[in-house]
């Protein structure tokens, strides 16, 4: 039976999709450096509660901030 997900856990979760989907709008040969950022960035901070609301929603905001500039066509690569 699949647990049901809540509101931020979603918005965690689309913010995450759209910038993996955004990788695939970056050069071939750096398309993989970007897969591997955003893991880590996610990665650091699976442990952190989930009644943190004001911290998720901060780092929600931050990383949406993020994508939006990232998603920038200049932009080629990420190291």
């Amino acid at each position: 039976m699949k647990r049901k997900l809540s509101g931020l856990q979603r918005d965690v979760l689309a913010l995450y999709k759209q910038c993996i989907k955004t990788s695939y709008s970056k050069p071939k040969e750096t398309q993989q450096h970007w897969r591997n950022y955003i893991r880590e960035e996610f990665h650091k901070y699976r442990n952190l509660p989930k009644r943190q609301f004001s911290t998720i929603e901060h780092l929600l905001r931050t990383g949406s901030r993020r994508l939006e500039m990232f998603s920038n066509p200049q932009i080629k690569d990420i190291h």
